[in-house]
């Protein structure tokens, strides 16, 4: 759930070491301002998918999360693990950035709601085959890595057979936008089958921030190259009453087209 600043796409490839090495010194670096913009927004011990806030409390994508272990990708200040601990549910919260984990052991102190937390790469999961019901993530690790497609492959691995694999992302379509909450944002400037990354440089050269996209038709390869089927793919409408601006999301824009898709997968259960 970031914004992306208005900049030029980089022409060179980003490897997935320089992407892993960005993203993790990014999120450490504005884990503090991210927090303090947004965490009131997120809650301590709440499960909210998206800016147009739809919370997990009134759609239950994840289903019945009673007894289920769960995992959650990319789950910054963990407020989603720790709002299905009180669920009943056995979840782990995984990011790869220590400050963000860091802001996620102030929370559970003010929460009393405590969750493992462990610092981990998307496309390194360690855990074993079979691990988990559930994996979910609400804009985590799948924006930013270079090769989500094999993201999914590991999620697919760790998943038990039958298990759940939801995540939201920015729609795709945005793409074709700058990111700005205005009317400026409501022009047309980018190509929505440019799969160049976003990509931000210091003076060095060296990768500071980086962002992915692929299309809705790319997600969908990548889910059942995987071995997942596709459920449902929700579109979040911009809810009336709600006027709050969250980086490139706004009241403007939300009520005009999409800004938020949220896969919902499972793997097939093994037949007997």
């Amino acid at each position: 759930m970031t914004q992306i600043p208005t900049s030029e796409t980089s022409p060179r490839r980003v490897t997935e070491t320089e992407a892993r090495h960005a993203n993790r010194a990014w999120w450490d670096l504005d884990a503090d301002d991210y927090q303090g913009e947004h965490g009131a927004f997120l809650g301590d011990v709440d499960f909210v998918w998206c800016p147009e806030r739809l919370r997990e409390d009134d759609v239950r994508l994840l289903g019945d999360v009673q007894g289920k272990s769960i995992l959650e990708l990319g789950a910054g200040a963990a407020a989603a693990s720790r709002w299905l601990r009180r669920e009943g549910a056995r979840p782990v919260a995984m990011d790869l950035s220590a400050g963000m984990l860091r802001h996620a052991s102030d929370a559970a102190r003010r929460s009393g709601v405590r969750v493992p937390l462990i610092q981990a790469d998307a496309l390194a999961l360690p855990f074993r085959a079979d691990s988990f019901d559930i994996v979910c993530t609400a804009f985590g690790a799948i924006p930013f890595v270079a090769d989500s497609a094999a993201a999914m492959r590991e999620v697919a691995r760790v998943l038990r057979p039958g298990g759940s694999w939801v995540f939201s992302v920015t729609h795709p379509m945005r793409w074709v936008f700058w990111d700005e909450p205005d009317e400026s944002g409501l022009l047309v400037r980018n190509s929505y089958f440019d799969r160049s990354p976003y990509v931000e440089r210091d003076e060095s050269g060296r990768v500071t921030y980086l962002e992915q996209h692929r299309t809705v038709g790319d997600r969908v390869r990548e889910l059942v190259a995987a071995g997942f089927v596709l459920r449902d793919l929700v579109e979040p409408e911009w809810p009336e009453g709600h006027e709050q601006v969250w980086g490139q999301w706004s009241p403007l824009r939300g009520r005009l087209f999409p800004g938020t898709a949220i896969f919902v997968c499972h793997l097939p259960a093994v037949s007997s």
